[in-house]
């Protein structure tokens, strides 16, 4: 998750094109399938969205996306600068529905 500050600058394009193809071939099998929110809006429709974009990989367990993630975690986090500012939030959650 990327947090929105008024400072911060974000490139959809490298990070739809460039940088989620690249974490999904890193993590090959392990990654199930991969989505990106872009942040419209907050509570209020006129205010800013809490986040300029979250990034969403899917995986059957935690264990294996880590195992799969590790190895390439220098790789993948370099890349974040050619795309953003921000500093990523990272939350590991379970999909109920």
């Amino acid at each position: 998750m990327y947090p929105n500050t008024p400072a911060a600058r974000f490139d959809f394009d490298y990070y739809q094109n460039k940088h989620m193809p690249l974490v999904k071939a890193r993590l090959g099998d392990a990654c199930k399938s991969c989505g990106i929110d872009k942040g419209l809006a907050g509570e209020d429709p006129r205010a800013p969205a809490t986040y300029i974009a979250i990034g969403h990989v899917l995986g059957e367990s935690i264990e294996a996306l880590e195992a799969a993630y590790t190895p390439h975690a220098d790789e993948i986090m370099g890349d974040i600068p050619k795309f953003t500012n921000i500093t990523p939030v990272v939350q590991v959650s379970e999909v109920l529905l």
